[in-house]
């Protein structure tokens, strides 16, 4: 046994393939691992809508010095009756080859920002479909702001959605119009984008939709990639109580009343398996906790192995900064520095992407 195995084998975290003997028999038992999260963490997944249609506004041809087209786009849909809509954007680079692309969950909004170096992604051959999550629905405990006031009926129900679950459902609903794009988007090669709480909503996107090929999660710590068994930093009481609205009520109920949960993160992470999972870290980022992000991605190694996949690739210690694992078929990297999604986090997962795809 290495330093890794037993690491995790002392945390004594619930495994999400007791009684699993195949990947059959887990795609089947997925089914349970989403019911669970949903009723005990993240509330209810909102249902597909009866309509969705996609306006396109003009495009600006010469964006990034005319390596790539811009297009503003405005989600419109109609649902029990109800019409709403969410803005978002889509930067697609002249290739004379189909591109992969980036669904990317955003905190600044805008063409480009401090997370978001659209013009070296562009650069790189990789299109970017992005959207302002507070252009969804309000980042508070107000349930009746953006499509919050049409997907949430209640929130006296135990499992009524949170916030994380709408910022879920809307990016897969950008996923849905990415789907049209099929004669310039390699629809073989999507992936999902969040950093922090987006990297926690990321997490749930690519639990609930496969057309993901690759779920990246950026310090998304507590409720996202990090283990809560002897985590450090913020636990799952701190953060129900700052920010209850993230999640259904029953989360935050038994995590008042200590509840010890049958599951832990690696659930909500085995859900992606045995696609692509790739979780970013930072040294001094305390409060997500690398180690227990790291952690968690190495305990899948034997769901990957149920579909004959290598899971997370590692020398059996816990990396140090500068170390990027992704000889598998998940892949873990850590940097210096503190909590942030900058260029070079960008680049890397973007190298992981390239290799995967040759």
């Amino acid at each position: 046994m290495n330093n890794v195995e037993k690491l995790i084998n002392e945390r004594n975290i619930p495994s999400p393939i007791d009684g699993v003997k195949s990947a059959n028999d887990f795609e089947k038992k997925k089914e349970k691992i989403k019911k669970l999260i949903c009723e005990r963490q993240f509330g209810e997944m909102p249902g597909n809508p009866d309509h969705m249609f996609v306006k396109e506004g003009e495009i600006y041809d010469r964006f990034a010095a005319g390596k790539a087209t811009k297009r503003n786009l405005t989600f419109k849909f109609e649902m029990d009756g109800n019409s709403f809509s969410f803005p978002a954007m889509s930067v697609i680079p002249k290739n004379k080859k189909k591109c992969p692309a980036f669904v990317y969950i955003d905190f600044d909004g805008g063409e480009a920002n401090k997370y978001m170096p659209t013009e070296e992604i562009v650069e790189r051959g990789f299109a970017l479909f992005s959207f302002k999550y507070t252009d969804v629905t309000s980042d508070d405990n107000d349930f009746k702001k953006g499509v919050a006031k049409y997907l949430v009926k209640s929130r006296r129900k135990n499992n009524a959605p949170g916030k994380i679950a709408i910022w879920a459902w809307a990016a897969m609903r950008v996923m849905d119009y990415v789907q049209t794009l099929a004669d310039v988007i390699d629809l073989d090669n999507i992936a999902v984008i969040g950093h922090s709480r987006l990297g926690k909503t990321a997490l749930l996107t690519g639990a609930f939709d496969t057309r993901f090929k690759y779920i990246i999660s950026n310090d998304s710590g507590c409720c996202g990639a990090a283990l809560e068994r002897d985590k450090v930093g913020e636990r799952y009481a701190r953060i129900s109580e700052v920010f209850p609205y993230w999640f259904c009520p029953a989360f935050n109920r038994d995590v008042a009343a200590k509840v010890e949960m049958s599951f832990d993160q690696n659930f909500l992470l085995s859900l992606s398996v045995p696609r692509h999972i790739i979780i970013g870290s930072a040294e001094d980022d305390i409060w997500a906790d690398p180690t227990s992000e790291f952690l968690c991605l190495a305990s899948l190694s034997p769901v990957y192995s149920l579909y004959k996949k290598h899971g997370l690739i590692h020398n059996g210690e816990v990396p140090k900064p500068k170390t990027v694992l992704s000889d598998g078929d998940a892949a873990y990297y850590i940097r210096e520095g503190s909590h942030y999604l900058s260029r070079h986090d960008w680049n890397t997962y973007m190298d992981i992407i390239e290799n995967k795809i040759k």
